[in-house]
């Protein structure tokens, strides 16, 4: 594995340089993995604080709301799990070189999207469509 491009300070990738150049690819690289790591992390942070709460409250009504706030920080953390295969796997486009390119229609996603949503894998166009096509047969 080659070494990755260094990232010039503060730079942005505009439209003016070629989609998804090494500079490019390797900004996108680095703020996945520092999205990844942000979720580690709080995860991490999750499981040491559910260790060391404790369900033995007596009050029955405040049993109720720990358990209802564990059940809803562990769904958050479910998604968050979920989140962080779908970076692992734009991780592995930038690697093969399809990242930030639609699976659909193989252009380019806008890189507003990919600011956004850097784990984007269609345009906006395509999403669109999809959504669209979702909600049609979701009626039916």
């Amino acid at each position: 594995m080659k070494k990755p491009p260094s990232l010039p300070a503060r730079y942005r990738p505009t439209a003016k340089e070629r989609f998804m150049n090494p500079i490019m690819a390797e900004y996108f690289r680095q703020k996945l993995l520092r999205w990844k790591q942000e979720l580690q992390l709080e995860s991490s942070e999750t499981i040491q604080e559910l260790q060391t709460e404790s369900l033995h409250e007596a009050d029955l009504a405040d049993r109720a709301t720990l358990e209802t706030d564990r059940s809803l920080v562990l769904r958050t953390r479910d998604r968050e799990r979920k989140l962080i295969s779908k970076i692992d796997a734009a991780l592995r486009r930038i690697e093969d070189g399809s990242y930030g390119f639609c699976e659909e229609t193989t252009e380019p996603i806008s890189l507003q999207r990919l600011e956004a949503r850097p784990i984007a894998t269609l345009s906006i166009e395509a999403q669109e469509r999809h959504e669209r096509l979702e909600r049609t047969h979701r009626d039916d």
